[in-house]
């Protein structure tokens, strides 16, 4: 036989009442956590803070002519990042070349010297404009270059992958 329930006392009616909210609390905390959560990072998103991948461009380039039957020379490029995250140049490559890397020219106590550089970094928004002051791709070239020459060249970047570039030989000074 079913019937209804046996009447409660009010003890077990607050007993049960107070675990009923208790567990609708315990419910109720995270769930609102999320929902706080989720329309912070919607309206973070929505206004444009969270960002875009780096959009990297690379113009063309130059290459400096070899000159007095030298072996090695370098090359400067101009690349921007339109997106909005930063970016790392983290190598250079070529068919046409040997030994290449990225190199900084740096000054101190008077004297001027070139090292390695790892990698070169391109914030978001911003132009990196290689110069033989600042940072280049240093190189050995492999057989006799012109003027007007067309180099081919992979520029290696962090996040946004190798990005096919040209430079062309132009004389040092030009």
């Amino acid at each position: 036989m079913t019937g209804p329930l046996p009447p409660t006392s009010p003890a077990e009616a607050w007993f049960r009442s107070r675990r009923l909210r208790e567990g609708l609390i315990s419910v109720l905390a995270p769930v609102t956590a999320c929902l706080t959560a989720l329309v912070g990072l919607t309206a973070w998103t929505t206004a444009g803070a969270a960002g875009t991948p780096a959009r990297i461009e690379v113009g063309l380039g130059r290459v400096f002519l070899p000159y007095a039957d030298k072996e090695r020379t370098a090359a400067f490029f101009r690349i921007t990042n339109t997106g909005g995250s930063g970016d790392q140049l983290v190598s250079v490559t070529s068919p046409v070349v040997e030994a290449v890397m990225l190199s900084r020219h740096t000054s101190a106590a008077g004297a001027d010297s070139m090292r390695m550089a790892p990698s070169a970094e391109i914030p978001a928004g911003s132009t990196l404009q290689m110069s033989p002051s600042t940072l280049d791709v240093m190189m050995t070239v492999k057989g006799r270059w012109q003027v007007g020459d067309a180099v081919p060249f992979v520029l290696h970047f962090r996040n946004s992958g190798p990005v096919e570039a040209v430079a062309f030989v132009v004389r040092p000074g030009s």
